[in-house]
C-alpha cells in the first residue's frame, strides 16, 4: 500500500512540474526586476555623463530609458549645439540602442 502511495505522488508530480513551469511564464506582460536595474544602469551612466562635461544647460535634461535601451532626453539646452552634445552623449554610453530628443532649444520658447 506505502508503495502504491508514493507511486501515485511521483506520478502527480511529474505531470505537475510542466504545469508549474508554464504557469510561472503567465505573467510576460510584466517588467522583469532586472530589466529595470538595467535601464536604472543606462539612465544614470548617462546622467553622469551629462553632469562629467560641467555644462550647467546639460545639467537640466532629463533623462528617461526603456526596456530596449532606448534613451528619451528632454529638457531645455541654451543652444541647439549642446542639444547635440547631450545626444551624442548618450549615444556614445554603453547599452544605449537609441535615442530621441525632446529637448527644447531656450529661444524656441
Amino acid at each position: 500500500m506505502k508503495n502504491h502511495l508514493k507511486t501515485t505522488c511521483l506520478i502527480l508530480g511529474a505531470l505537475l512540474i510542466p504545469a508549474a513551469a508554464l504557469a510561472g511564464d503567465g505573467d510576460t506582460d510584466r517588467m522583469h526586476p532586472m530589466a529595470f536595474v538595467k535601464d536604472s544602469v543606462i539612465t544614470t551612466k548617462v546622467k553622469a555623463k551629462l553632469a562629467d562635461e560641467k555644462m550647467g544647460t546639460l545639467m537640466h535634461i532629463g533623462v528617461d530609458t526603456d526596456a530596449a535601451g532606448a534613451v528619451v532626453l528632454s529638457g531645455r539646452a541654451r543652444t541647439r549645439t549642446d542639444a547635440d552634445k547631450a545626444v551624442a552623449i548618450a549615444r556614445g554610453t554603453e547599452g544605449v540602442m537609441s535615442v530621441m530628443s525632446e529637448i527644447k532649444i531656450k529661444k524656441d520658447d
